[in-house]
């Protein structure tokens, strides 16, 4: 009986963590531009898929003073970029934040962001029940003008 018990509670176990990992925010293929000397701003990409609907309204990092969410778009035949509040995150689809599209842009660098460089960013989620979590995230900076850049 006893054998039966261990096996019940390491199921239990594994199911919790298996429901677990099915919550949590999965955040793939982060990286960040590298920059030239003296530049004071970078973007920021990556793909995020929630398990339920949520929004990502906040972006941190130590290596930037200010971390802002931006969308680019074409209005009369003319790319412009603005800050937006939030990005719609729907269940279970990956958003991709891209050059051209969605992404995060990263200003007033304190350094110079170079190839390899490691970038942690603090992404902040909401659901519809309103519950925030933060999820910390390690950007790779990739080369100016690499193949690695176009995705």
């Amino acid at each position: 009986m006893t054998h039966l018990k261990t096996l019940l509670a390491t199921a239990l176990t594994v199911l919790s963590f298996s429901a677990i990992a099915q919550n949590t925010v999965k955040v793939t293929d982060a990286w960040v531009r590298a920059t030239v000397p003296q530049q004071k701003a970078t973007g920021a990409f990556m793909q995020i898929t929630a398990p339920k609907n949520m929004r990502l309204l906040e972006v941190r990092s130590t290596v930037a003073g200010v971390a802002e969410i931006h969308e680019m778009s074409t209005v009369d035949n003319m790319m412009r970029m603005r800050q937006v509040k939030e990005v719609p995150l729907p269940a279970g689809k990956a958003v991709e934040l891209q050059p051209g599209g969605y992404h995060v842009m990263l200003l007033e660098l304190k350094n110079q962001v170079k190839a390899g460089d490691k970038i942690p960013l603090t992404l902040v989620v909401e659901g519809e029940d309103k519950h925030r979590e933060t999820i910390e995230v390690t950007a790779v900076a990739r080369p100016l003008g690499s193949a690695a850049m176009s995705h």
